[in-house]
């Protein structure tokens, strides 16, 4: 299974997602989320895979969310525009993210990673 992992260097979460990865001796390509975030249709694509709602993909916490006033304006948008805003700014997206084919994971957290990427 291929797995890609978009990530942010200065994410603390993102790093002991890698070394979760590592552990396992899973190979992955990492993509950096701010230079190289996913595009519209891979974003489109990762959701229905992931069958989360597409506000889970939004990083609730960061400053980008904060500074563009998206929980205000989050229920007023198409679906369409939400995706384009979180292939805009790669801080907006919640962190790690994982595609690995039919596998699609939002965040870490080691027990669901091990039920979703395990043997």
């Amino acid at each position: 299974m291929a797995i890609t992992i978009y990530q942010y260097k200065g994410c603390s979460t993102c790093r002991k997602a890698m070394k979760w990865l590592d552990a396992q001796g899973l190979e992955y390509t990492s993509v950096a989320i701010v230079e190289a975030p996913p595009t519209v249709p891979e974003l489109a694509s990762m959701v229905e895979r992931s069958g989360l709602p597409l506000k889970k993909f939004f990083n609730t916490s960061g400053q980008s969310y904060r500074a563009g006033g998206w929980k205000d304006k989050l229920s007023a948008l198409s679906t369409q525009e939400k995706l384009e805003g979180l292939a805009a700014d790669g801080k907006l997206i919640k962190r790690p993210l994982v595609d690995a084919g039919s596998t699609v994971l939002v965040g870490f957290r080691a027990e669901s990673w091990a039920e979703a990427l395990g043997d």
